[in-house]
């Protein structure tokens, strides 16, 4: 018996070092990825996740296989939770298994796994700003979160230190703007270190079209349209698009 588990544990440490070889075969990972999702346990399934850490040299093949390993984690439902939210934390890029913790979370699980990764990627100087961007990407497009609540987890990163990072709180904010992210948007907008035109017109551009009070600072954006803002005017002290 005990020979057995050792077999066992064996052959899944060999599978777990196949499957994130990205030299290898595709035809050598599938059988690999089949026998640590058969496994299912959350050692096997972390290092399911895993595979979407790398690129392997011929794309179709590369996307046919994360996109088996989305089906495959999503099929374990609730119990693949812990191997999410530890690969959230861990890895860099998260676009994939965002997209597999909202198919098996209720959406009071997914905000509190989102907000612990939150908690690790606050605004400010990162090295790689690809997983705030996920991230950020992520919330605008979640629809089982309130958008105020979206909002005020977006918001800060309108003051992120990277202008990608940025541009993408100020989109996911457009997708379903709330008056709690005015605040940091006009803040932003004023902000003289923005060097940024294309990130200030884009905010111009949701101020106006949420309808969104300046917050008593109607004047200070005025300043704005004669240099940067030139297509825009002030109408009952909020911003509005002119037109042609």
């Amino acid at each position: 018996m005990v020979f057995g588990l050792f077999s066992k544990e064996k052959a899944l440490k060999r599978a777990q070092k196949k499957a994130l070889n990205k030299l290898a075969q595709s035809q050598d990972r599938w059988p690999a990825m089949q026998r640590l999702a058969n496994a299912g346990d959350d050692e096997c399934l972390y290092t399911l996740l895993k595979r979407f850490s790398f690129q392997s040299t011929k794309q179709v093949e590369d996307l046919d296989e994360k996109d088996w390993v989305v089906q495959a984690v999503m099929a374990k439902g609730p119990a693949a939770l812990p191997a999410i939210e530890r690969y959230l934390l861990d890895a860099e890029g998260i676009s994939y298994p965002l997209r597999i913790l909202e198919g098996v979370a209720t959406p009071e699980q997914a905000a509190a796994i989102v907000d612990k990764v939150l908690d690790k990627e606050l605004p400010g100087y990162t090295r790689d700003p690809a997983k705030k961007i996920d991230l950020i990407n992520w919330l605008g497009e979640y629809q089982q979160m309130s958008a105020e609540e979206m909002c005020r987890r977006v918001a800060p990163y309108v003051g992120d230190y990277d202008e990608n990072v940025r541009f993408a709180a100020v989109e996911s904010i457009g997708l379903r703007p709330k008056e709690c992210a005015a605040e940091a948007m006009v803040t932003r907008l004023l902000d003289p270190e923005e060097e940024s035109r294309r990130l200030k017109l884009r905010i111009a551009e949701v101020l106006a079209e949420a309808d969104m009070d300046l917050g008593g600072r109607h004047q200070e954006v005025a300043e704005l349209f004669e240099s940067v803002l030139p297509e825009f005017k002030l109408h009952r002290n909020k911003l509005v698009k002119k037109t042609a």
